[in-house]
């Protein structure tokens, strides 16, 4: 089996849906109070003022597009978790087990050292379709070893 074939992958819809129309209404916002300000008073920013506002609006763009983007993917050996701020690749040997009970935001993943990730792809915003997302991903999970308890040292 190619171990870079998807097995499995999850993308939630309304939280894209929700970073882009942010995106776009920032944009469209911000654009046109910037157009409607009086030359005069556009011109009271300096270039160290215009950058911090450029910068902050990058910033902010960027954390909406990686919000758009959260996704999570099986493969024969691994599981890769986009989340906002960091990526993840996981190998099912290190899957202990994946939680989402009623309640919880988004499911979580176990490593072997108990660890906890959230993954953020897979989250109570998204209704049933989440729930039907986490099973699937826990099959899948079962499938390739992820929760196998591990010999320990010296037996």
């Amino acid at each position: 089996m190619d171990p870079d074939r998807r097995l499995y992958s999850f993308h939630p819809r309304i939280v894209a849906l929700m970073a882009g129309g942010m995106g776009l209404s920032l944009i469209a916002v911000f654009g046109v109070i910037w157009i409607r300000l009086p030359a005069d008073a556009r011109a009271t920013f300096d270039w160290f003022q215009r950058l911090t506002l450029l910068a902050f609006f990058g910033a902010v763009l960027w954390i909406l597009y990686r919000l758009a983007t959260l996704r999570v993917t099986a493969y024969a050996d691994h599981l890769r978790v986009r989340n906002v701020f960091k990526s993840y690749t996981v190998p099912w040997t290190e899957v202990s087990r994946l939680r989402f009970r009623s309640g919880d935001a988004w499911l979580q993943l176990f490593d072997a050292d108990g660890n906890r990730l959230g993954i953020l792809a897979i989250q109570t915003a998204e209704g049933a379709r989440a729930s039907r997302a986490a099973k699937e991903l826990a099959a899948v999970a079962r499938d390739h070893g992820a929760g196998q308890a591990k010999p320990t040292p010296g037996t």
